[in-house]
């Protein structure tokens, strides 16, 4: 038992109602005039804890958001699931069409044909990949009628009147290439064509452009169009066949699952690729990053430990005499070594507090007013995404208290091997 000669009067109604270790702690990180350096340093370590945290919540925020805004893009142009057939086309679909579609997880399905032209006009010309898409169905499958920015829909694949040409859907950047508008003219230019005494012969085809899009991705919007499906069967000269089905599912993350049972329905003369497995490289690199990014940043906090550290012991050289009084009075070892682990831990939680509502107020502001422009041609997005994650601002804490407390026990376990007689001695 402490002796409580020790303390003041008024320190005395403090402690009543206080714990003893509590209340050493909280008068140790007192600045006074003579040892304010001590309590400066202090305040440095807090500051370094909290630019680590805040730095942490904000880069781990922009990872999370560009991971998520590139799933978005490529699914807004890509299936859940694509389902094709060893071999090449796929003649009588209708049938596997049928079971797919009856399968309870799939919410939409719809054949396409997939192959690359060159694309002319009285301008120029560019190469692109073609996809025929059946205007009925390709709605419950795709965005591509949300990411229209001119054109009236799917029926847009479709000749507008009687006499003329099929219809086209073009990229925004490609039609910037070719410099085009809706209404235009253009020719296709299959590499595949009949075989004459000169050589295989290309087939070419007149279109009109009645829909341009606008994905936010510049791979798509500059080599990507889309005409009807029965045009695309005659123009790539596989009449009543299709190149595979896409699907979209209930839950996207139940992709892999969704697709091992698909499989196992339609057998081994079916190949089935989920969105995760088509894209593994892309989305694997970004998680790469993400925890690359968590390890690198986290050292902003252990360099912060590192200063809790230093205080610490600084703390314990100067508080020597009043740890020899305190035991000499009745403080135990423990409560001496609780003393300065809760002054190292109220520097960390400070700094894990600071730094939570700083990261999260800088996000909050990112998200709404957007005032970080990036170029488009080299991102898929316009702007720095942000989403924020709890599970993500959990961690970072955890990890930040943690390390601060971990910084605490060397200092702390010194100052409980303090012994009252030689220190009180010299």
């Amino acid at each position: 038992m402490v002796n409580l000669y020790f303390f003041q009067d008024h320190e005395l109604r403090t402690l009543f109602f206080m714990n003893f270790e509590l209340f050493v702690c909280l008068r140790y990180l007192k600045a006074t005039k003579k040892k304010g350096f001590i309590s400066l340093i202090s305040l440095i370590s807090v500051a370094g804890v909290a630019v680590g945290v805040m730095a942490l919540i904000i880069v781990i925020a922009v990872m999370t958001g560009f991971g998520e805004e590139f799933r978005d893009k490529i699914l807004g142009v890509n299936s859940h699931i694509v389902v094709q057939k060893f071999g090449g086309s796929m003649p009588d679909y209708e049938e596997v069409l049928t079971t797919v579609a009856n399968h309870p997880e799939v919410t939409g399905a719809t054949p396409y044909v997939y192959g690359q032209s060159m694309i002319t006009t009285g301008s120029g010309g560019s190469g692109c990949v073609v996809r025929g898409i059946d205007p009925d169905s390709a709605g419950t499958v795709l965005s591509l009628p949300d990411q229209l920015i001119h054109g009236n829909g799917l029926k847009g694949l479709l000749p507008l009147a009687p006499g003329d040409p099929p219809g086209i859907i073009i990229g925004v950047q490609l039609a910037k290439q070719l410099r085009v508008h809706m209404g235009d003219r253009l020719r296709l230019l299959s590499p595949s064509g009949p075989l004459s005494p000169m050589g295989i012969i290309p087939r070419i085809k007149s279109f009109q452009i009645n829909g341009i899009f606008e994905t936010g991705m510049f791979e798509y919007d500059s080599s990507l169009a889309y005409i009807d499906l029965e045009t695309a069967q005659d123009f790539f000269d596989i009449p009543g066949q299709i190149h595979g089905l896409e699907l979209t599912i209930r839950d996207i993350d139940q992709a892999a699952e969704v697709a091992a049972g698909l499989r196992t329905t339609l057998g081994e003369t079916y190949l089935i690729k989920d969105w995760m497995a088509m894209n593994y490289n892309l989305f694997s690199a970004l998680k790469l990053e993400k925890t690359a990014m968590f390890i690198i940043l986290t050292l902003i906090v252990l360099v912060a430990a590192f200063n809790i550290i230093s205080t610490l012991i600084m703390v314990v050289m100067e508080k020597t005499k009043d740890i020899a009084i305190m035991k000499a009075m009745g403080a135990t070892a423990n409560q001496i070594l609780r003393i300065f682990i809760y002054e190292g831990l109220f520097i960390g939680l400070s700094g894990t507090l600071l730094g939570l509502g700083g990261g999260l107020g800088v996000c909050k502001l990112l998200s709404r007013y957007k005032f970080i422009e990036l170029p488009s041609d080299v991102y898929p997005i316009s702007t720095l995404p942000i989403k924020v994650l709890p599970l993500d601002v959990s961690l970072i804490a955890i990890a930040a208290v943690l390390i601060t407390l971990s910084a605490t026990i060397y200092p702390s376990w010194q100052a409980a091997k303090v012994e009252p007689s030689t220190s009180l001695r010299y």
